[in-house]
């Protein structure tokens, strides 16, 4: 059934599971003029999937527990194919005593559920997950392109690279080189999968925490920095996986 607004959900319904593109968005939909707190129940259950600032997850978990509801952040990794197969897996940070409750919800979506420990740490291991994916995956297509340009057959260089030490997801889950795969954004011109866009957003939020906590990421940032380039350049509504095509394209100016 479809609503005419968040307010309108929580009237209706006391479990509410929320999946939006930033944190701007998520505070509009919780706190806005017409956003769930506005007719939340109280006792309400409240998870929000989106991947955003761990602080924001913490401000909007004090808001919801005046309500007299409960807030928990579960993030989500797998891409589209764990979701078409429902074997995504949710990051939950929140009260302990509510995670059997979520994961009640969540195990509808996805095989891994785990519990993070309070709010926000489950964004914190999301926010962790995307900058590792984000390296390798700049990582593999640099590595691919190198392969390429040393003459080796890009299916035949994967195969290796998947039976050796460089082995990782964006190697022999989700290639990112035109031909290697079936079944990934790479086969369909770089269309659907995880977007450009989103990849630089979750960057962003990636180097915040790491400045906040003083900590070095050097090829974190390198890899934001590389990302934002790329939704300059007219990517920013492909998948990240083309990072490929870009270095492609870079090493001819």
């Amino acid at each position: 059934k479809v609503t005419e607004s968040p307010a309108d959900v929580a009237e209706r319904a006391d479990r509410i599971i929320t999946m939006l593109p930033s944190s701007p968005n998520v505070r509009e939909v919780y706190t806005g003029a017409n956003g769930i707190l506005k007719k939340v129940k109280k006792g309400s259950l409240l998870i929000d999937s989106s991947t955003i600032d761990p602080a924001v997850s913490k401000e909007l978990a004090k808001a919801v527990e005046k309500m007299g509801a409960v807030f928990m952040d579960a993030p989500v990794s797998g891409g589209v194919g764990a979701a078409r197969a429902g074997n995504l897996t949710f990051m939950v940070g929140g009260v302990e005593q509510e995670f059997n409750a979520a994961k009640e919800l969540l195990t509808c979506m996805g095989s891994n559920v785990i519990y993070c420990g309070e709010v926000g740490t489950g964004q914190a291991a999301k926010i962790c997950n995307n900058m590792l994916l984000a390296i390798s995956m700049i990582g593999t297509a640099e590595t691919m392109n190198l392969g390429i340009r040393l003459g080796l057959d890009p299916k035949l260089l994967a195969k290796i690279l998947n039976m050796s030490s460089g082995r990782c997801w964006s190697s022999d889950t989700y290639n990112p080189v035109p031909g290697v795969m079936e079944g990934v954004p790479s086969a369909n011109n770089y269309q659907g999968g995880f977007g450009t866009t989103l990849m630089a957003k979750d960057l962003g939020l990636a180097q915040i925490s790491a400045t906040n906590s003083m900590t070095p990421v050097p090829l974190g940032s390198q890899a934001h920095q590389i990302y934002r380039m790329m939704c300059a350049k007219g990517y920013a509504l492909k998948d990240f996986s083309a990072v490929f095509q870009f270095l492609r394209e870079e090493e001819t100016l």
